[in-house]
């Protein structure tokens, strides 16, 4: 499986990563790298091949289309993939019947194509005729699943710059300010499925290492081992599994409420980063059951609900597994008591190591698996609010990306879930449920 994101906006955000990931794809931007050269680039094929372009035979199964927002986590994408794969198939079984019934039973033929890779785009070709059916630039490519045979292709539409149909506003109860964009998802299903993902995302690195060559940076000498050997030498800090497996940190709490009362709570992710992933309490309803009981904390992280887990859910389902809450007179929590500030320490001992991950305006966007961020601590979707004791609130960001840049040595940060900061500030009105 392999993830790749777009190029980002000229001052609106800042990679502090170099270009590959865990995955072997890695984000555009214009900081760091840790590349040798083309011929240093891991996957299956030779990366002067990828510059010109190769071919895989594939079928085409069918496109759908799905609203996304703008940076999910992995996991998000994934559960993405597997539905635009169910809707596709759902799509043929239905086109099967439909054609059965109208010429006496003659069974669909798969169309056969050409899936044409390289560093400039992915085009799909109709393998008789040749013809271009499908034609995307690769840093429009948001993401790339294998699922056994199957091929998933998604990539983000474009948006005229009019009022857009294509950016819709997210449904109460989603957070607020984060827009929803339509990703168009193409289904292949080919032998070589593995490879195809693998090569794709190899031409993302190789892309990577000719825009830095084209604008004049020359990739740092360090080699995978020697970062490795960086990583190897750092424990993690703020480690999830520890702070949580502390019994004095662990509650088991029972609330009263009303029936037909709602909870009273305000919820956000935990951030992506996090070793489980579950909701933060974000507010409370003066008056409401939660503030009531006096038991919860701004920060807790709740785990079940009556029995059921929350760890690794979306925040809509979560969500929705308290709004069923209403009719209930007893609710049984399990929470892990946490600070609503989250305390960062990253270890960088040279500039030539990349911090591994991107900010935008003041918001960590994406972050390396396995880099000295993701062991320090750092989320996605957390606002940055003070490096090394200084607050960046309200500090501009090319001045928060140039502290970052520039830092060496022990790294402090505090950050907190950026829609509960918004909470916090004033910045938006509570939705309680």
């Amino acid at each position: 499986m392999c993830n790749g994101l777009e190029q980002p906006r000229k001052q609106q955000r800042s990679d502090l990563n170099g270009p590959v990931d865990n995955n072997n794809t890695p984000e555009v931007g214009t900081l760091g790298s840790n590349c040798k050269c083309l011929l240093s680039v891991p996957g299956p094929c030779e990366p002067e091949d990828l510059i010109d372009g190769i071919i895989f035979a594939a079928n085409y199964l069918g496109s759908t289309q799905l609203l996304s927002e703008r940076n999910p986590s992995k996991n998000i994408r994934m559960m993405q993939a597997q539905e635009a794969v169910s809707r596709v198939k759902r799509m043929q079984k239905a086109a099967k019947i439909k054609k059965k019934a109208t010429s006496e039973g003659d069974s669909q033929a798969l169309t056969e194509v050409d899936l044409f890779i390289s560093t400039q785009r992915i085009k799909v070709l109709n393998a008789d005729t040749q013809e271009t059916m499908m034609d995307h630039a690769l840093r429009t490519i948001s993401y790339i699943a294998d699922i056994g045979n199957i091929v998933v292709l998604m990539a983000r539409r474009r948006m005229p710059r009019s009022a857009s149909q294509d950016c819709i506003e997210t449904t109460p109860g989603a957070q607020e300010g984060k827009k929803q964009y339509k990703m168009i998802c193409h289904v292949f299903e080919s032998e070589d499925a593995q490879l195809i993902a693998q090569s794709i995302g190899q031409a993302f690195s190789v892309a990577y290492q000719e825009f830095l060559r084209a604008n004049g940076i020359n990739p740092e000498d360090l080699s995978q081992k020697e970062y490795s050997d960086i990583i190897n030498t750092q424990e993690m800090y703020n480690d999830d599994l520890i702070h949580f497996s502390n019994s004095e940190n662990c509650k088991e709490l029972q609330l009263e409420k009303q029936k037909g009362e709602i909870l009273g709570v305000v919820i956000v992710e935990s951030g992506w980063g996090s070793i489980l992933p579950t909701v933060i309490l974000a507010n409370m309803m003066n008056g409401g059951p939660a503030a009531r009981s006096g038991k919860l904390s701004i920060g807790d992280q709740i785990m079940s609900i009556n029995g059921t887990s929350l760890v690794g859910l979306p925040l809509a389902t979560c969500q929705g597994i308290i709004k069923g809450l209403k009719n209930q007179t007893q609710v049984k929590l399990n929470i892990v008591s946490c600070p609503p500030v989250t305390t960062v320490l990253i270890k960088r001992p040279d500039l030539k190591y990349q911090l591994g991950f991107s900010v935008q305006n003041g918001i960590i966007c994406s972050l390396m698996r396995g880099g000295i961020a993701e062991r320090g601590g750092v989320r996605v979707g957390h606002r940055i609010i003070e490096i090394n004791g200084q607050s960046v609130v309200a500090t501009a960001h090319e001045k928060i990306v140039q502290a970052l840049s520039n830092s060496v040595g022990e790294i402090h940060m505090k950050t907190m879930p950026a829609a509960m900061f918004r909470l916090l500030t004033g910045q938006e009105t509570p939705l309680y449920i």
